[in-house]
């Protein structure tokens, strides 16, 4: 496993970060961080420049039903979350990293295995031809909560075999916390199987496309494309896959998960727990507001967790820090 150490007053904590992905998005985030931290803002600059358009003042002004498009949300949680890892200081070094869904992107530059730019060329061509493939087939996904995956998945195949409709399994977020996903009227009448069921909640999410579907393969080909113009190295610390929860050792399985990612299901259940596995002392979340931070703590042996949102939370961080000097 990856040795990397944040050193701080001759001591090292073991730190592990993670970032959220699609839904995290929010009026107001990265503006705060942007006006106080000039690395911060000269990012959303940069960012500027390869998307053609101010990301940072559509998320200063919105209106928030254009940044919940995909085309847009995409783009301005991946500039957000590095934004904030960034103003965090170049000084922050980690034992492994990991990210939900496009999330992941955010871990492979923190890593250095991919230049800012050219990541997010290729989050804004993922967002682009998601959105393309969502107005092909109407999708949608909920999130069912107190069944555990194998009676999800059970149910799943029963309402399939009796609709013909194309539903699946999506995010593995925790043991009873299952997301799943497909054609927007089969995921409804799954919802009401899965509560018949025994689900304690289905909660329809608030997306517009059935994301890590077979829904989404019609994206595949453009993304690809995206993946393989872009110039991966192997990171300098080690990133965990959510696609199947182990570390990158080669530049061809990153390129092969990212795309894979599309249209597969995400096991962050198990990538947070592989995370855990190498001993943090803290896991620190950088992203719009507590999305993974809260999944994390109810691991056994789980570390303290903080979610870096704002200024308010990178002084938490230094808080932290400075307790081991």
């Amino acid at each position: 496993m990856g040795r990397g150490r944040l050193a701080v007053g001759g001591m090292s904590l073991r730190i592990g970060v993670v970032f959220p992905g699609q839904g995290s998005q929010s009026i107001g985030m990265g503006v705060e961080v942007a006006a106080a931290v000039p690395a911060a803002a000269a990012l959303f600059e940069r960012a500027h420049r390869v998307l053609g358009y101010d990301v940072l003042e559509l998320q200063r002004s919105g209106p928030d039903d254009v940044l919940r498009e995909t085309r847009f949300s995409q783009p301005a949680i991946f500039t957000t979350n590095v934004a904030l890892y960034t103003a965090a200081g170049a000084g922050l070094q980690l034992v492994v990293s990991a990210g939900h869904s496009f999330g992941e992107f955010c871990s492979l530059v923190a890593a250095g295995a991919l230049a800012f730019d050219d990541a997010l060329a290729i989050v804004r061509e993922r967002a682009e031809a998601m959105q393309e493939a969502a107005q092909l087939r109407r999708g949608g996904m909920s999130a069912v909560l107190g069944l555990d995956a194998a009676a999800v998945r059970a149910v799943i195949d029963a309402e399939n075999a009796r609709s013909g409709g194309s539903v699946q399994l999506a995010n593995f977020n925790a043991p009873t916390q299952i997301v799943i996903s497909g054609e927007l009227q089969a995921v409804a009448e799954a919802g009401d199987a899965l509560v018949a069921a025994g689900a304690k909640r289905v909660i329809p999410l608030n997306v517009s496309g059935a994301w890590h579907s077979a829904l989404m393969e019609p994206a595949v080909a453009r993304f690809a494309r995206a993946v393989a113009a872009g110039s991966f190295a192997l990171p300098r610390f080690d990133v965990i896959s959510n696609v199947d929860a182990r570390p990158y050792r080669s530049v061809e399985t990153i390129r092969e998960n990212l795309v894979r990612s599309l249209a597969h299901e995400v096991r962050w259940h198990e990538t947070a727990e592989a995370m855990l596995a190498y001993g943090l002392d803290a896991v620190v979340e950088f992203g719009a507001g507590a999305v993974l931070g809260p999944l994390i703590k109810r691991l056994a042996g789980a570390p303290p967790t903080l979610v870096v949102s704002d200024c308010s939370g990178l002084e938490k961080l230094r808080a932290l820090l400075a307790k081991e000097e």
